[in-house]
Parts: structure tokens; sequence; C-alpha cells
């Protein structure tokens, strides 16, 4: 029962992007097509699943033992970066395929705060706070990852989505652009405040 309500709190009652405003960068500038929407989601998934696995192992086993817990910060920022390089390479050599459809977002993802805000929420245990029952451990901790990573791929496609739809509308000259997805992005978060309480 508690991973059910981590996976819901996550996704829609403590969303990253409009409860928590991380990650806004990429959900404003990759938005404008479903399509690309869907690559960074997926790409943000698998990445910031990964780094809070490696992050929250070695604020436990190395930060916090030898207590350089200062370098934190740092040391996120360094082990992100590599995996994505990482994860860069080895879809290179073993799925060229997925490695073109993948390619434009994984840069993309070493600048993304959520994949930090995360890392650090789930290292130092904030985030059970926010869920009756759920443990700062590493098996929820990931799952609260998981399920992060999900909501912002929500809120990035539902975003794209109205996107889309807005470019074949007829908007007032003075809305067009970047007033109109400000004002779009205000409207989903109202959205997915209704959702407050359900946790």
């Amino acid at each position: 029962m508690v991973y059910f309500l981590i996976i819901i709190s996550a996704i829609f009652v403590n969303n990253i992007v409009f409860s928590q405003f991380l990650g806004i960068c990429p959900f404003l500038g990759v938005s404008k097509k479903i399509d690309t929407a869907a690559g960074m989601g997926a790409a943000v998934t698998f990445v910031l699943t990964l780094a809070t696995v490696v992050t929250y192992l070695l604020q436990k086993y190395v930060l916090v033992q030898f207590h350089v817990e200062f370098l934190q910060t740092i040391l996120f920022i360094l082990v992100i970066a590599a995996l994505v390089q990482i994860i860069e390479i080895v879809l290179k050599k073993i799925s060229p395929s997925l490695y073109q459809a993948l390619g434009v977002f994984l840069p993309l993802i070493t600048t993304n705060c959520c994949i930090l805000g995360v890392a650090i929420l789930v290292a130092d245990g904030t985030w059970a706070g926010k869920v009756p029952g759920a443990e700062a451990n590493l098996l929820q901790g990931t799952v609260y990852a998981f399920a992060t990573a999900l909501g912002f791929a929500l809120a990035l496609i539902l975003f794209a989505g109205i996107r889309e739809q807005l470019s074949m509308n007829k908007v007032p000259k003075a809305m067009e652009g970047t007033p109109i997805a400000l004002l779009t992005a205000g409207l989903l978060a109202m959205a997915f405040m209704g959702f407050s309480g359900v946790v």
C-alpha cells in the first residue's frame, strides 16, 4: 500500500514540475511537440532512476562514512554528468536507433535540475515526510524517483499536447508564444492542485 501512495504522491500530488517547480527549463523548451516531449520524458525516466540509485549509495557509503557531506552537490552533478556520458556511449554501440531517438535529449538531461533535485531529496530522505508510512530507504527512494520521473513525463506530454492544439488555434497577438505557454502552465499547475489532500 505504501508503494501505491508513493507513486500517486509523486505523479499527481507532489508533481515535480507543478508543485516543486523543478525541471522548468525542459518543460518549457522541449514541449512544442508530443513526440519530442515523450522522448525527453523517457530519457529523464531512465537517467533519473539510475542516478538516484547511484547517488544514494554514494551518499550512504562514501559521503556519510568519511564525513564529507558538504561535497554532495558537486559529487552528484559529476555523477549525473558521467552517467549521461556512459549511457550515451553504451547506447551508441548497443542500439544506434535508440541512440538516434534519444541523442538530442541526453545532453539536455545533464543540466536538468529535476534530476539533481530528486537525487538530493532521496539521498537526504526528505521526500519520505510527504508520504504517510514511507521510509527513507533505497527501494522506496527508487520507486519515488521512478514515479517522479513519470510525473515529469506526464506533465511534459500534457503540456506538449495543449501547445500543439494552441498552435492550430488563433491566439491574440499579445499572447502568442511564451505568454500563452506560461498561462497554460499556470492553469495546468492549478489543475494538479486538485490532487492535494489525496495522500
